[in-house]
């Protein structure tokens, strides 16, 4: 090869490569590129279903691609989450996780169709939705303190509902009976509002609830809210105590709504899709809309989120060992 040949192949082959450079650095600002599927593990018109499709408006909005939401209910969450296990981690596929999805069902389970923490990359937690001790007209107490004082006194026992078993309801329920000693009974249902109904209806005494599923049975009076297992008071309730207040400062539950992505999915992929649906949620009309849902709207890091999902798993998969909770 001449030397003018060989400097002309030189300038193109750089030429190409600089060409390409800003061309994937395009693409990478430029992620999505195309609808993301966002796999909820309920059916439509729960609370998760509600997060993601509020915060998933909005984000579409910003980024002017179609989100679009898949509900996937079943095997307390697992279907969903074995299915965004196996798909592309490319970011195109994403799952809303909460504290069933990511702490409680490797302790529930003794076979579990995925791993969370092999299988799932945390992007976000979106939102808390903290429980609530309701009691309907089934039930006496009129105060919590009145309720524990006749579940200590109960030789039987005092029967409860909850949204299903291995439920944040559920393990709320389980950790205000570790932390008083009191004798209960678990009555799990197929959701929060057949549970609710019935607690509604006087079937059975209480219930752990969160403000989403259970404000419309708390403002038409059909059930009463006793405390709440939060560190401060619910700005929807601020005359309801915490348990914290009532001297039982560890009955703190919430039901844990955050966001993952397959194991594999590139750290540039979970950073645009962290700042981008942190953004969502942070919108005042979104962040506003959720409050009155009965969410609490949050948006961390991805770091922040395992941190919690952490101390999170430390101290929920100790209790459901020790009262030997199992699901199989």
């Amino acid at each position: 090869m001449n030397k003018r040949l060989f400097t002309a192949s030189v300038l193109a082959t750089s030429m190409l490569w600089l060409a390409g450079a800003p061309t994937a650095a395009i693409a990478q600002e430029k992620f999505p590129s195309k609808s993301v599927r966002w796999i909820v593990p309920y059916a439509a018109g729960g609370g998760s279903d509600f997060l993601a499709r509020t915060i998933g408006q909005a984000w579409g909005g910003q980024i002017h691609q179609p989100i679009v939401v898949d509900n996937r209910p079943g095997g307390n969450t697992a279907i969903g989450a074995s299915e965004t296990a196996r798909a592309t981690a490319d970011g195109y596929t994403i799952l809303s996780a909460d504290n069933g999805t990511l702490i409680f069902n490797p302790v529930l389970y003794k076979t579990l169709s995925y791993n969370p923490g092999k299988d799932l990359a945390p992007v976000t937690l979106m939102g808390r939705f903290p429980m609530i001790l309701v009691a309907g007209p089934g039930e006496k107490a009129k105060t919590a303190k009145e309720f524990i004082a006749e579940g200590k006194a109960s030789k039987e026992g005092i029967n409860y509902a909850s949204a299903g078993a291995g439920s944040p309801h559920h393990l709320a329920m389980e950790l205000l009976k570790s932390e008083t000693g009191i004798k209960l009974t678990h009555a799990p249902y197929r959701g929060a509002a057949p549970a609710l109904a019935d607690v509604a209806g006087g079937q059975l005494p209480v219930m752990m609830v969160d403000m989403a599923a259970g404000a419309g049975f708390i403002k038409g009076g059909k059930v009463r809210p006793l405390a709440v297992a939060n560190a401060t008071r619910l700005p929807q309730l601020p005359d309801v105590p915490t348990f914290a207040e009532l001297g039982l400062p560890n009955v703190q539950a919430a039901a844990l709504v955050g966001m993952v992505a397959p194991a594999k999915t590139p750290a540039t992929v979970i950073a645009a899709l962290n700042k981008q649906v942190v953004a969502a949620i942070n919108e005042p009309a979104v962040k506003q809309k959720l409050i009155d849902f009965g969410v609490e709207p949050v948006g961390n890091t991805p770091e922040q989120f395992q941190s919690l999902i952490n101390s999170e798993s430390t101290r929920w998969q100790k209790l459901i060992k020790d009262l030997n909770i199992t699901l199989d």
